[in-house]
């Protein structure tokens, strides 16, 4: 009877410790994208969510999960047993179906985001230069924004803040006269608008969940493969 081929046993052991390791950026990646503040206040209006947290959430429980079945694929494959690579095979598949799904859906969203991200900005836009409470968090998370990206305003610059700009001017404030500068009630402020920005912010996040999930999905199939060969051969001994 054949025995089991110890290059296929190590590389699978070495493979479930990087898959592993993977697992673990997936989770630390999507939760950052989850947790992310600007993603939540600056994007979304009221009840309107540009962007859906579903493939997000996805993602969150498909790395805990590759975490496990890293773990789990390891210990199969120096034990040789059967049992626990079965296990690991069907739900490496299933993770890996969740992880295409959730690239799915970002993908097939992604137009859709656009066109809403530009009404919803410009519906927020209208919050800056409001002295009410209705857009207080709002006007702060924006202000914060600003100083951080080095921009002012949504769409027409300090314009957009009206008479909160007073309020805010430091946030707008150039360090050092530039060609990034602009003069604006005597004072030197950042030209560039935060618009672009939040766009590009919202478009890697898409990029991070379908990068992240056809990208790992394609290192499974490896797993799957090697597996399924361990399985084999260990039942051939």
């Amino acid at each position: 009877m054949a025995g089991v081929n110890v290059f296929i046993k190590y590389s699978m052991f070495i493979f479930n410790f990087v898959l592993w390791l993977c697992g673990m950026l997936i989770l630390a990646v999507a939760i950052w994208i989850r947790a992310n503040i600007y993603n939540k206040e600056i994007v979304n209006s009221g009840d309107t969510e540009v962007s859906s947290n579903a493939p997000v959430n996805i993602l969150i429980a498909a790395g805990a999960i590759i975490m496990i079945l890293g773990f789990l694929g390891c210990w199969g494959a120096i034990k040789e047993n059967r049992f626990m690579l079965l296990l690991y095979f069907i739900g490496l598949s299933l993770i890996m179906v969740l992880q295409v799904i959730s690239g799915i859906m970002e993908s097939s969203s992604k137009s859709k985001s656009e066109s809403k991200l530009d009404r919803t900005l410009r519906e927020n836009a209208k919050l800056l230069s409001e002295t009410s409470e209705r857009g207080k968090q709002f006007r702060k998370i924006m202000a914060e924004f600003q100083q951080e990206n080095k921009c002012c305003g949504l769409f027409n610059g300090a314009d957009d803040w009206g008479t909160n700009f007073e309020q805010i001017y430091e946030t707008c404030k150039c360090s050092k006269p530039s060609d990034s500068c602009i003069s604006y009630a005597g004072r030197n402020i950042h030209k560039q608008t935060c618009t672009p920005l939040i766009k590009d912010l919202v478009l890697n996040r898409s990029k991070m969940i379908i990068g992240t999930s056809f990208g790992v999905a394609v290192v499974e199939v490896l797993g799957l493969v090697f597996s399924m060969i361990l399985y084999r051969q260990i039942g051939k001994k």
